[in-house]
């Protein structure tokens, strides 16, 4: 069941000045962005119309868009997560390597006394895309990351077509990133059915296999992939609040159930806090 909620994202991001947290927690200086030359931190960088289609500019990274990268640090500082799962590297693992170290920091002797949680403080990054990894990796001392090299593969989803990174690392994670992989990338078809095409979507049903593994108070952030998130929207099962903020082009999937037992309940109190029991949609 899906509850959508426009206000959800400005429930998110209440009291979030940008300026002000990219200042304070270095957010260019992170990402080798020179901030007196960006200019306007909430900026939307617009690629031309085929960058993110065509293979020639695979190799090509995005700009970096500072607002993006603050709103994904802010909700993993503001959220205490304790363990990333994230589908396509880039700016963003740099990101999440640097907010989840600050969350260990500041949580850590409560969250290992306390919770239940095996892989506390991780990041564990997918991606098909080995050049991207090994860039990633020399270029950047990521203590947080664990890298995870899977090949993607078309299959389908009850006899929907869609994509799949194979294998997947065996974490329960509280936050999930959703920003691979490329059309480019899955090997096969389905009955003449691929993504191997200009006009194509992206189509990853990776967090539909493991929907009932995941926690109530998990967190789904899609960056774009609109057509994916109603992919997702539609093929859901569980108690899920919603919201695609369209002057971000996010969209956000808030696993908003009563908590499964005591650990779960009590890593929803400490990190979430008692309004999330305010928000449950199914009783």
């Amino acid at each position: 069941m899906i509850i959508e909620k426009k206000i959800f994202s400005e429930f998110l991001f209440s009291g979030l000045d940008y300026d002000d947290y990219i200042k304070k927690n270095k957010i260019a200086e992170l990402v080798g962005v020179n901030l007196a030359e960006y200019g306007d931190t909430q900026k939307k960088i617009v690629p031309p119309p085929f960058f993110s289609v065509d293979p020639k500019f695979l190799d090509d990274p995005l700009s970096p868009e500072l607002d993006d990268l603050s709103r994904l640090h802010w909700l993993v500082r503001s959220r205490k997560v304790t363990t990333i799962l994230e589908f396509g590297l880039g700016k963003s693992t740099i990101i999440f390597n640097d907010a989840i170290l600050k969350n260990k920091i500041s949580y850590n002797n409560y969250i290992v006394k306390n919770l239940r949680r095996s892989n506390p403080f991780e990041c564990h990054s997918v991606d098909n895309y080995e050049k991207w990894i090994d860039e990633i990796r020399k270029k950047n001392k990521l203590d947080a990351v664990i890298y995870h090299k899977s090949k993607v593969v078309m299959g389908t989803f009850s006899d929907r077509v869609c994509t799949y990174y194979d294998p997947l690392p065996n974490i329960s994670p509280d936050f999930i990133y959703l920003d691979g992989p490329s059309i480019y990338a899955p090997e096969g078809d389905i009955r003449g059915i691929s993504t191997h095409h200009k006009d194509s979507l992206p189509m990853a049903a990776d967090i539909l296999s493991i929907e009932h593994f995941l926690l109530p108070g998990t967190l789904i952030v899609i960056d774009g992939r609109t057509a994916n998130a109603r992919f997702l929207k539609s093929n859901l099962q569980r108690c899920w609040t919603y919201c695609h903020d369209e002057n971000f082009d996010q969209h956000y999937f808030e696993l908003t159930e009563i908590p499964l037992g005591i650990y779960n309940r009590l890593q929803i109190k400490f990190c979430l806090g008692e309004t999330y029991f305010s928000r449950l949609n199914c009783t």
